[in-house]
Formats: C-alpha cells, sequence, structure tokens
C-alpha cells in the first residue's frame, strides 16, 4: 500500500504509478529478519511455529501429567501440575522461584486457552517478526512475557499463566512501530494495534479468571522495547547488538526452564 495515497501496489514498485510518491523499502527488507542469530532461524514463520510448537508442547505435557497424577482424562490441567510446571504464583517467587516470570508465559489452562492465544501469535508474531526481524521480535516477546508476569505478581495474588503477556507485548511493539514509522501507512498501522490493544484488555475485564495484569505488564514492556528496536534504516552494527540481546534472552529463557524441570524432578 503507497505510504501517500493508499492506493494498493505492487512489491516491485519503487515509485507508486498513482502519486509518483517514492515507495521505501518494505520492514522486512529494512531489518534482514533471515540474519537472526547469525543465519541460524531461516525465515520470519519459522520463529513463530517454534514459539507455538513450544507453547503446544507444555500444554500437552501438563495433560499428560494430571492425567497420571490425578488418574483422570481431561484437556484442563489442574492448578497443582501447572504450579509444578512453572506457573506466577507469588509466594513461591518469593521464595527465589524467578524463572516462573518466564515459564508461566508458556503454559495454559485449557484447550480453548490454548487454541485462542496461538491463532492470535501465528498472525501477530509473523508480522511482528517481518516489522522487526527475528532477534528483536524474540527479545520483544520474551521482555514482555517478564514484564507481564512482573505485573501480574504486583496486581493479583492468583496462579497466572498464558501467552497473552507475551502477545500484548507484540502488540505493544506494533504500536511502538507504528509510531516510529512517522509515515501514513505507520499511521493507520498504530491505529490499528490500539484497537487490537483496547478490544483485548476490555475482554479482560468482561471475561473471567483473565489476568490483565499480565495484559497491561506485556503492553507495556511491548511497547518500550519495540519503541527501542525499531530503526528506520538497516544497520548492520545494531543487527549484531541485537542478535547478541536475543541470545541473552534465550539463554536465560533456556535457564528458566532448566530450574522448572528440576523443580519438577524433585517435587515427584
Amino acid at each position: 500500500m503507497c505510504p501517500q495515497c493508499r492506493a494498493f501496489i505492487t512489491t516491485d514498485d519503487k515509485i507508486c504509478p498513482y502519486c509518483d510518491t517514492k515507495v521505501e523499502a518494505r520492514a522486512v527488507e529494512r531489518r534482514a529478519p533471515s540474519d537472526a542469530l547469525g543465519g541460524l532461524i531461516p525465515q520470519a514463520r519459522f520463529t513463530t511455529i517454534v514459539l507455538l510448537l513450544i507453547n503446544t508442547g507444555f500444554y500437552i505435557a501438563t495433560l499428560l501429567y494430571t492425567q497420571r497424577t490425578t488418574g483422570q482424562s481431561s484437556f484442563d490441567p489442574d492448578s497443582r501440575t501447572l504450579f509444578y510446571f512453572g506457573a506466577k504464583q507469588p509466594q513461591a517467587i518469593m521464595a527465589g522461584q524467578w524463572w516462573r516470570f518466564i515459564t508461566a508465559g508458556f503454559l495454559h489452562g485449557g484447550i480453548l486457552h490454548i487454541l485462542m492465544n496461538m491463532w492470535v501469535l501465528f498472525d501477530l508474531g509473523t508480522q511482528t517478526e517481518e516489522s522487526f526481524g527475528t532477534s528483536r521480535y524474540l527479545t520483544i516477546y520474551l521482555v514482555s512475557t517478564v514484564t507481564g508476569y512482573i505485573a501480574s505478581f504486583y496486581g493479583t495474588a492468583a496462579l497466572s499463566i498464558g501467552a497473552s503477556a507475551g502477545i500484548f507485548g507484540l502488540i505493544g511493539a506494533m504500536i511502538a512501530f507504528g509510531l516510529r514509522e512517522g509515515t501514513a501507512y505507520g499511521s493507520a498501522m498504530r491505529s490499528f494495534y490500539i484497537r487490537w490493544a483496547v478490544y483485548g484488555l476490555i475482554m479482560g475485564f468482561i471475561l473471567p479468571f483473565v489476568d490483565n495484569y499480565a495484559h497491561m505488564g506485556g503492553l507495556a514492556g511491548g511497547f518500550i522495547v519495540g519503541y527501542i528496536a525499531a530503526p528506520t534504516r538497516r544497520n548492520p552494527v545494531m543487527e549484531r547488538v541485537w542478535q547478541g540481546i536475543a541470545g541473552v534472552a534465550l539463554a536465560i529463557t533456556g535457564y528458566a526452564f532448566f530450574e522448572m524441570f528440576t523443580f519438577l524432578m524433585h517435587a515427584q
């Protein structure tokens, strides 16, 4: 879409055939997502699919664990299982289990919960990665998961789980991206994702058992990181910096999962 006249044009057009406005390179071309982590991650949608598989894998694992420990077959893991697998629980976090700020974002409490989150993540995650590149995308998702559950930690004492903290972080990042673009296209994008955020928060207040503290914390964290991470021009040096930041975020996430597995083994 032409940023000036909003006409639909092809990706090969350098000049809009309708208003003669110069068309800049697409965000995905400016940010080189295929270069993420030294080229180890090959394409934009690949990363989102991996996140979907991790979330789905943990959901299946919690179902199997619930069945093994309770003898009942269900599509809803019980609260004890979710606690063992790393749900956000304030008392446990205050006892030193900081890793729950991360692991809680990969757990789900039922079939509708995970289907809804994964449906949104599949669509929104691909769009975010195409805009920011894989390294920034991963950083935004993981950081906003943490900020979401930090907000939940202070906001509610209830057990809390779900990828929606990271998903709201992606929404916040896309709002920031639209703000940084400074074009008509960026303005339209900003308005679109602001509506997403408003609708999502309203639904969170209407529906029971929804942790809107995690949503708001994720939204704020994603916006801040997204605003910092949204360059308007490709910069090879900054690409390397963000690859390093994403690598650190992945290493911390991996260690959090290790701590969770250690806790799970000791709990059995």
